[in-house]
């Protein structure tokens, strides 16, 4: 007989498979271990003498993933005969395995203090990685040769086997910190503890810190100075829960070892005053981060703010290497109670492969699709070389041509399409909408994607005219609002001379909120901890979004003192309404299946509940693997 493990969640990637694999192999158990929609399986010879010792491994050693939901054990007759082999064939984009971590802070190991501290399955390898396929020579790092004791450390089992750029101090990339007066180099184990000493002192100090990190630029300093763009980074794990209102979910994702961004409620008074009341947040994720979060907790801090810079951000200190880098955006990720979307971001969605293939390159938001062997290649079109397909399918506004046979789609039909397919819902009819900025209403008939009700482009040309016109006693409306409001009279009057302004920058406005945009709105709403809102108007006219109406209600209410909190909050549950209710229509007539949600803007935690609600069977599609965003438009090129 044959005992299986099989581990249950949404996995793209192999890097958890690959880290239980490297367990197997360390134990010599023969085992047969495979990832499929949903599940790792792992099949291992029942009567072997170490099984014990290994499931204990894996159950202590394995990293927390927010992929990972849940795992079940039975057996099997089919007995596996040998070890299991890895899958390394694509650079990561991970926080550092608890192994990896531990190593990098013992003072009696080879990488004490090493930033670039990895494993075969874990750290930033993606900012190194040059071109498929996946080798140390089609990389940044083939200048530097692994010194004897790592490259035997590569052939042997455990987590390091067939790991590409692996490196310590003796072997690896020396870095340096710049001042505008001064330079120091670091390349052992003294001079890279010194070097992060000195970094954390800085900020400590006031000043800003620019570090070339394995996940891109950042410029690090304290949170008195966090702004818009900031992220806040929570250094010490033992007090996030002070600092911020979390359920367990968002807890357990934010530690996990693809260290996603969330936007979180900030609990902490004497932070709000820093950050707000809501904030982007994120723990330590690569090597350099960690240790320099290390020393700034030894400081005394528990928190640190950051932002995504360049080589060329402006620095009081400057921590920098010889090797170049390409950063991907990271993972943002949405949670509302036991549901976890991906709202945007390449991180750990890509490189990524997918069934069927077709005959195409795809070609959305610098992401490109290639047929390889039997499935789609999801990456960056520089990590390709040239391939033979029988046409192209591009995103619109796609200028460059890359096959005689090429055609556009709209990110609204791709978005929409990349949820059919990774649901495999093919041949089956489905219903949808997709919101980026402005609603649109879909319909797959089982072969094509018909557009029912279209995005409507926001005008604020003329904007207080159309509201005075809206109908009969509407100019009173705007009467009253230069009467009552003039500075926001005045500030809609400069508005409507803007192009490609937003509708919810010209929400924002109304709203009295400094920052502009969707994610000001929705930072404003989710201050709000009442049980229930107001009725913004969401009326279609001429089979359309009606701007005009939506913001005309707005300014009502506004007018009649309503808080701002309150209001924001009332927007995205009366879209709520009007998503579900014009869905439901939509359905009914066309006999539709299946109802599918796409599109970032449904990452907004009053919206969601309310679909959640309206909608409760079936359950909306939605995208699970890939981002509900703009990211997972490559995807649907494909299979259109």
């Amino acid at each position: 007989m044959a005992f299986v493990l099989e581990l249950q969640g949404t996995f793209v990637q192999h890097y958890i498979r690959n880290y239980v694999v490297s367990i197997i192999r360390e134990f010599g158990i023969p085992a047969d271990v495979s990832q499929h929609e949903g599940a790792i399986v792992c099949s291992f010879a029942s009567d072997h003498p170490k099984l014990s010792a290994c499931i204990e491994a894996i159950g202590d050693r394995l990293p927390a993933s927010w992929h990972l939901t849940g795992s079940r054990h039975y057996e099997t007759e089919a007995v596996p005969t040998a070890l299991p082999t890895l899958e390394v064939e694509y650079p990561l984009a991970l926080g550092l395995c608890p192994a990896c971590q531990k190593e990098m802070f013992d003072p009696a190991s080879r990488r004490y203090y090493y930033p670039f501290t990895s494993c075969s399955h874990c750290g930033g390898q993606y900012a190194f990685f040059e071109s498929f396929p996946f080798a140390r020579e089609n990389s940044s790092m083939r200048f530097f040769v692994p010194c004897e004791v790592c490259a035997a450390e590569s052939k042997a089992v455990g987590r390091r086997e067939q790991q590409h750029f692996i490196s310590c101090h003796q072997c690896g990339v020396p870095v340096r910190l710049m001042s505008k007066t001064s330079e120091r180099y670091a390349n052992d184990a003294g001079s890279f503890r010194t070097m992060f000493e000195v970094a954390a002192k800085a900020i400590d100090d006031n000043k800003r810190v620019l570090v070339k990190t394995t996940m891109g630029y950042r410029l690090f300093y304290k949170t008195p100075y966090h702004h818009s763009l900031s992220t806040l980074l929570l250094i010490d794990a033992a007090k996030i829960t002070d600092s911020l209102s979390l359920i367990d979910d968002e807890y357990h994702a934010l530690l996990s070892i693809e260290r996603p961004l969330l936007h979180a409620a900030v609990r902490d008074e004497a932070l709000q005053k820093r950050v707000g009341r809501t904030a982007d947040v994120k723990y330590p994720d690569d090597g350099f981060t960690m240790l320099l979060a290390k020393e700034l907790q030894r400081l005394g801090m528990a928190y640190v703010s950051y932002e995504p810079a360049s080589e060329t951000t402006d620095a009081d200190l400057r921590m920098d290497y010889d090797v170049s880098i390409k950063a991907q955006s990271d993972m943002k990720l949405f949670i509302n109670k036991d549901i976890r979307l991906i709202a945007s971001g390449e991180r750990v969605c890509f490189p990524s492969r997918m069934r069927p293939v077709r005959s195409l390159l795809a070609m959305a938001n610098g992401l490109a699709g290639i047929p390889d062997n039997d499935t789609m290649l999801f990456d960056r079109p520089e990590h390709f070389e040239s391939v033979t397909v029988h046409g192209s399918v591009v995103l619109e506004g796609e200028t460059e041509q890359w096959h005689s046979s090429q055609r556009s789609v709209a990110l609204d039909i791709a978005s929409f399409m990349s949820v059919i397919a990774e649901h495999d819902l093919f041949g089956q009819k489905c219903v949808g909408a997709h919101f980026e900025q402005e609603p649109s209403f879909l319909y797959y008939d089982g072969k094509k994607v018909i557009r029912v009700v279209p995005p409507k482009a926001f005008e604020p040309q003329g904007l207080l005219e159309k509201i005075a016109t809206l109908r009969e006693g509407s100019d009173r409306l705007v009467a009253n609002l230069e009467v009552k409001r003039p500075e926001l009279f005045k500030r809609l009057e400069a508005f409507q001379s803007r192009e490609n302004a937003t509708l919810f920058e010209a929400v924002s406005m109304v709203l009295g909120l400094e920052e502009q945009g969707f994610d000001a709105v929705n930072c404003e709403a989710l201050k709000f901890v009442g049980k229930g809102g107001m009725q913004v108007d969401t009326h279609v006219k001429d089979n359309r979004f009606d701007h005009t109406a939506f913001l005309a209600s707005i300014i009502s209410y506004r007018l009649a003192d309503v808080d701002t909190v309150l209001l924001a909050y009332s927007i995205y549950e009366s879209l709520g309404d009007y998503f579900s209710d014009l869905l439901q229509q939509i359905k009914g007539k066309t006999k539709s299946e299946h109802i599918v949600l796409c599109g970032s803007h449904f990452a907004q935690q009053s919206l969601f509940s309310r679909l959640q609600r309206n909608l409760k069977t079936p359950a909306p599609k939605m995208n699970v693997r890939y981002p509900i965003g703009r990211e997972n438009a490559v995807v649907g090129c494909v299979y259109l």
